[in-house]
């Protein structure tokens, strides 16, 4: 299956799941053109820049503008529907799956969105920075091809993120980044993803963490919002609402999909979290783009 997420989404590039497109290289054809803006489940990581215009992306049923210096950036299993590309748009885009990232030297917290707010507007400076550096990697993977090594291209890659881990945290509390308690909401947020649909107790989670169940609602209140409980739930039911929308599975189906012994629970748990019925989500979009 990894593999052919990988040659769904175009990611190859002498062994690393890669990719990059802007205004000199987009997509080719037409019907590549037309399945690209069609709503789809990311299978790896997604980025895109745009250097001057301005356009409205959809990820996970919410419209996010973007204007110059204005980049987005999204997560493997979020719900993204691109938008029709604008006459004087310029960009970069890039997408990258986990293998790609395990490669880099270091880890970046950004990528987890543990500040819940998945665009960065870059300043002048590290906008120009960043466009230089989206400009090697697009004449790497698409003039140079595979005559330049794999490292030169981790490299770059892992400039890039560097440069962007720093944006998306510049200006902003914890202003340092390794700060314990956002390290623990990181992986938080990381169990959560990994064992969504197992729903662990509060309390398995918490010790998981090695941390008291009174810790672990003081940080995830801290940097979300809301308490530990309320976070899993509210994850559960916007993974619900990409399937109810994106998939052919039937309510009773994706209850227990979701980990729920009892679909009517579901269902109730479902109106009083979102205000509206599961079958208002219908009729439901084809995502396979088969």
């Amino acid at each position: 299956m990894q593999g052919q997420n990988r040659k769904d989404e175009g990611l190859q590039h002498d062994g690393l799941g890669i990719m990059i497109r802007s205004n000199e290289n987009p997509y080719l054809s037409a019907d590549i053109q037309i399945k690209k803006l069609q709503p789809r489940r990311l299978t790896s990581y997604f980025i895109v820049l745009i250097e001057s215009g301005s356009i409205t992306y959809n990820l996970d049923l919410q419209d996010i503008n973007l204007t110059d210096g204005h980049l987005l950036f999204a997560m493997p299993n979020q719900i993204f529907t691109p938008p029709d590309k604008t006459d004087d748009l310029k960009y970069f885009k890039l997408l990258f799956d986990e293998n790609t990232l395990a490669l880099l030297p270091q880890q970046f917290s950004f990528l987890v969105n543990p500040l819940n707010d998945q665009t960065i507007v870059l300043d002048s400076a590290a906008k120009d920075r960043v466009i230089k550096v989206f400009g090697i990697l697009n004449q790497i993977i698409h003039l140079d091809k595979y005559d330049v090594d794999t490292e030169v291209i981790l490299a770059y890659l892992n400039s890039l993120l560097s440069e962007l881990n720093s944006a998306y945290f510049k200006n902003k509390e914890p202003l340092n980044i390794l700060n314990i308690n956002l390290s623990k909401f990181i992986e938080f947020k990381l169990v959560v993803e990994t064992h969504l649909t197992e729903q662990p107790s509060i309390n398995a989670i918490a010790e998981k963490l090695a941390l008291s169940t009174n810790s672990l609602y003081r940080i995830v209140k801290e940097y979300s919002g809301s308490s530990p409980k309320d976070y899993f739930i509210s994850r559960l039911m916007a993974e619900a609402q990409r399937k109810l929308r994106y998939s052919n599975t039937s309510i009773k189906e994706l209850a227990y999909e979701l980990g729920f012994n009892d679909p009517d629970y579901f269902s109730r748990l479902f109106k009083k979290s979102t205000g509206k019925s599961a079958s208002d989500f219908l009729p439901r979009q084809d995502l396979s783009g088969k």
